[in-house]
């Protein structure tokens, strides 16, 4: 009979990119995985991991972190799994109560919360400080009881580390894709960059727009993702560089990627926030893989990344002038371009992919059931 191993997620959705298609669909050749979620939508089985829903999760932050976290540990519960691996930091009291079964426990923390906090915008300013230094004393007294921490990069690995030994960081690398003869040579594109993914103020859109209404061009600004609060989008859509914009809005991971095929570059410009400068969004990688020259904020760790790797342009992030120049550059010259495009797809092959992390995390599921940990 094969291990049993439960993840649990009170808060992302069903198909998570590092949750479901990362982690459960790989240690899924090897062990009985079940995925525990909290949509409404129903159960099913996908390449080979369980997907168990406990109902469609509360409306409200604080309701979910409340009800929905208790509703997924009781069907949790059920399941009887011998390692239970729960990615949100509300699920941390129950992970308490598993340990006291005697089950092996993960927790793995996908963001430096306590840094997080501190940029919140649905959290008053004058509470935040208070909020996070709370946060990160109740998850590093709880870290202490955990078989295992997993985190998603090696800053946030350093800060656990601390509190215990048994941590390692997973990060979240793309897949290697094959290449496909779809690609369409850099003269061939369309005359557009894209930002794609979530975006609220400190995500840095808001300077991404009006350098587009900087550049004398008719180049468009190909949007993808869900902008929050409503506030700002439509402070957003009162800029004059919007006319550029060509909004896609949320759509599926096939039409992002057509996206990135018509697209010149990627942009990802956070503002320098504690919780981002030792970030490693996703979206650089991906636009990386997929050739795209990037232009990113210039933290060091990013500037490590792309610049190191010839592969992109740093700047900035809140210098909308620095950010036309760097579209202007890329789009200027191709041929310096097409050669960013390349190198970072070969740093994507050769490090950034998820077929190396995929093997750290096999090394701690062996760890567990081996007794080592």
């Amino acid at each position: 009979m094969r291990i049993k191993v439960c993840h649990i997620t009170s808060a992302h959705p069903r198909y998570d990119v590092r949750i479901f298609r990362k982690e459960c669909v790989s240690l899924a050749t090897v062990y009985d995985v079940s995925l525990i979620v909290a949509d409404g939508l129903g159960e099913e089985t996908i390449d080979g991991v369980t997907i168990i829903d406990a109902g469609k999760k509360s409306d409200g932050r604080f309701t979910r972190m409340l009800n929905t976290a208790k509703k997924v540990y009781y069907k949790a519960l059920e399941i009887d799994a011998d390692i239970y691996h729960f990615h949100d930091p509300e699920l941390l009291p129950y992970g308490k109560k598993f340990i006291r079964r005697g089950k092996k426990v993960i927790y793995d923390a996908h963001e430096d919360l306590p840094r997080q906090i501190m940029s919140k915008y649905w959290i008053p300013k004058i509470f935040r400080k208070m909020i996070s230094i709370s946060v990160e004393r109740y998850e590093n007294s709880s870290a202490h009881q955990m078989s295992c921490i997993i985190t998603a990069t090696p800053h946030i690995r350093k800060r656990f580390l601390k509190q215990n030994k048994h941590t390692i960081d997973i990060n979240n690398y793309p897949f290697l894709e094959p290449d496909s003869d779809e690609s369409i040579s850099f003269n061939h594109k369309e005359h557009a960059v894209c930002f794609v993914g979530s975006a609220s103020k400190i995500r840095g859109l808001t300077e991404v727009i009006e350098a587009m209404e900087l550049l004398e061009t008719d180049l468009k600004l190909y949007f993808a993702g869900h902008i929050s609060p409503q506030i700002y989008k439509e402070e957003l859509m009162s800029l004059k560089g919007w006319r550029k914009v060509v909004n896609f809005e949320e759509v599926s991971p096939k039409e992002v990627q057509n996206i990135y095929k018509k697209s010149k570059a990627g942009i990802v410009t956070f503002y320098p926030l504690p919780n981002h400068v030792n970030a490693q969004p996703n979206k650089i990688f991906e636009y990386m893989a997929s050739g795209l020259p990037v232009i990113a904020s210039n933290f060091p760790l990013w500037k490590d990344i792309i610049e190191k790797n010839n592969c992109g342009i740093c700047v900035d992030p809140q210098n909308p002038l620095a950010v036309k120049n760097a579209i202007l550059y890329i789009v200027e010259n191709p041929d310096k371009a097409v050669e960013m495009g390349i190198n970072g797809k070969k740093a994507v092959s050769e490090i950034y992919n998820w077929n190396s992390e995929k093997e750290k995390l096999y090394t701690v599921y062996n760890q567990l059931t081996e007794q080592k940990i």
